[in-house]
């Protein structure tokens, strides 16, 4: 989850120390949990909707990071 780290860049250390089926998998629950929001954010029931855009940069960095590893690219 996003929200278990404290910097954006200890989020990106964790995802590029994963494996490509815990990449996967954290994704698939990342958007779990961003569809759920969206209802409760719609309802008014969310304090915190920054949340939203956090799970949605989550994905998208997961998503960039398996491209990565797909076409062979190195990022360190």
């Amino acid at each position: 989850m996003p929200d278990s780290c404290d910097t954006t860049r200890q989020f990106i250390e964790q995802l590029r120390d994963s494996t490509d089926a815990e990449l996967r998998d954290r994704r698939r629950h990342i958007t779990e949990s961003l569809f759920n929001l969206r209802f409760r954010l719609a309802s008014g029931q969310i304090e915190d909707p920054k949340r939203v855009r956090k799970y949605r940069k989550a994905i998208a960095r997961i998503n960039t990071i398996l491209r990565e590893r797909e076409l062979s690219i190195s990022q360190r």
